[in-house]
């Protein structure tokens, strides 16, 4: 009860960017999840080279990611008017999504000689918030 009235006496743009991280989370654990599994699939049982694997992996994340977030994530946020400049914005951070992917690939994979799965937990965790604030601030401002 302590936790619900605390919330409640927040003020409403802090209630708002509390909902707006709620949300995130969740969409962005549906995106993540879709690259990260493309990723395994391919670098794992096909035995894709784990960077073309990841690549595979941003391409089809990255129109989910710019669908779902547009949709749902930032919906209360921008205005409709710059939906070309907001697309090329998400692909700007989409971009530096997939080179910090690529970083944990290289890191976990290639020189650190682990397994393909070895990235994902970085990839699920880390990279998300870094692109949130991204997001956020730049994107769907």
């Amino acid at each position: 009860m302590k936790i619900i009235a605390a919330f409640t006496t927040l003020p409403p743009e802090r209630r708002a960017l509390f909902w707006q991280l709620m949300r995130y989370g969740l969409t962005g654990v549906t995106v993540t999840a879709i690259q990260a599994a493309i990723y395994w699939t391919l670098a794992a049982l096909a035995h894709v080279d784990p960077q073309l694997a990841n690549v595979a992996g941003y391409l089809v994340a990255v129109v989910a990611g710019y669908v779902l977030h547009g949709a749902f994530t930032f919906r209360d946020q921008g205005r409709a008017d710059r939906d070309a400049a907001r697309a090329i914005r998400f692909v700007a951070v989409s971009l530096v999504s997939l080179a910090i992917n690529a970083m944990w690939v290289w890191l976990c994979v290639s020189r650190m000689g682990w397994a393909e799965w070895t990235p994902v937990p970085a990839m699920m965790l880390l990279t998300p918030a870094i692109v949130f604030v991204l997001n956020r601030q730049w994107v769907f401002r």
